[in-house]
């Protein structure tokens, strides 16, 4: 389908005017859950599909944006100097506006048409690829010039301070960064990042438990604050600590003793996941893909059982993969409560594994999973006519 050719159209019949075309893919993270926000390691991969923007001008200094996955538009002046939080789909846009002007790039008066192809809480990042492709077109159309990764903190910035999300950097980052044929190493405090090659003959599979618990968003921001909470009190003893990243796991069995049990579990998931993020990017480097597999296993048992962001219906998910012929590795992906796992799987057991995980799935829960393969992409940009999506 061409997306490009598609947008533009509707953009002309609903503006007059021909627009621009951008793109901004999700990810999927093959391991290093919830540990970005804590300054540590995470190792995702972007994804094949994306949320596609067509932007234009429009004479006065308003944002128009219309999203055709929710079938409605808004108009926001870009001068309002105090914009209030709707809890809504455009505040993921809004924020980015936002952003950007109190950042010193001040933006024309722009139309949007989004397009949305990232499955919706599925654990995706749907969000992120909205706001880092609304980021490169505002910017495109204002002529205004910003490097990756300011575009990156920025869309970040706008999920924490406009919807309040209190997400790392991670989803954007890779958004911005990601590079085809491999999953991208990053360092969450430095940004300093490496490429981690995917092998030839192994795809990505995500499968969606098509569960969606609401409480995804406060259990979230409470398992950061269960972190902060846990720095708080090592720095008594540790003082040149920043976050957990610079705690290792003998100092937390050392001095980690005052702590609550549940914040006790918390710091050991971060603290171990950090160090199978470094143990599975070398291992990727060496093609060692049973070591990375034990390591994907290991994840999801911590963050089952330590972390608690898992659930049954995930659990469910990865113990019928793990199974499964060709597979070389499953953890469930993402925040949590729900949404989808991660698997890689040899390319000529694909077809077979999304069968037979989909059948024993629905067997155990009733529900109807979604399996979808795909392979690691490049990261957000300008469409041009060339560019095959």
């Amino acid at each position: 389908m061409n997306h490009a050719a598609e947008l533009r159209r509707a953009f002309q019949a609903r503006w007059g005017t021909t627009p621009r075309i951008f793109r901004a893919p999700g990810r999927v993270n093959l391991i290093g859950e919830h540990t970005d926000y804590n300054d540590g390691f995470v190792m995702p991969a972007a994804i094949e599909f994306s949320t596609w923007v067509a932007a234009g001008l429009r004479p006065e200094r308003v944002l128009g944006i219309y999203s055709e996955n929710f079938s409605e538009g808004r108009e926001f002046p870009l001068d309002d100097s105090g914009p209030q939080r709707l809890n809504h789909w455009t505040d993921y846009v809004r924020g980015v506006a936002v952003a950007l002007e109190r950042a010193g790039s001040p933006l024309r008066g722009t139309n949007l048409l989004i397009r949305g192809l990232v499955p919706i809480g599925s654990g995706l990042s749907s969000s992120a690829a909205l706001e880092v492709a609304t980021a490169f077109a505002l910017l495109a159309v204002s002529r205004i010039t910003l490097d990756r990764t300011d575009i990156a903190r920025l869309c970040q910035r706008a999920e924490n301070d406009f919807v309040g999300m209190l997400c790392g950097i991670m989803d954007q980052f890779i958004a911005c960064y990601g590079m085809a044929g491999h999953a991208v190493m990053l360092d969450c405090r430095s940004l300093e990042y490496r490429l981690a090659p995917l092998p030839a003959g192994v795809r990505l599979v995500i499968g969606n438990t098509m569960v969606h618990h609401e409480l995804a968003g406060g259990e979230y921001n409470r398992r950061r604050a269960e972190c902060e909470e846990a720095v708080r009190h090592l720095r008594r003893v540790l003082p040149g600590i920043q976050a957990l990243r610079d705690v290792t796991a003998g100092e937390l069995e050392h001095y980690g003793r005052g702590l609550p049990e549940t914040v006790l579990r918390r710091c050991r998931h971060v603290i171990t996941e950090n160090r199978r993020v470094e143990d599975a990017a070398e291992a990727l480097e060496r093609g060692n893909l049973e070591t990375l597999g034990r390591l994907m296993a290991e994840s999801h048992v911590s963050l089952r059982d330590d972390y608690e962001v898992s659930c049954s219906e995930l659990d469910t998910m990865v113990g019928i993969a793990a199974a499964q012929p060709g597979i070389l590795g499953t953890r469930m992906t993402g925040g949590g409560f729900g949404g989808c796992t991660v698997n890689l799987v040899r390319e000529e057991n694909v077809q077979e594994f999304c069968a037979n995980v989909s059948r024993l799935y629905k067997e155990a829960t009733g529900l109807d999973p979604v399996m979808y393969v795909t392979n690691a992409v490049g990261g957000a940009g300008e469409v041009t006519p060339s560019f095959r999506a």
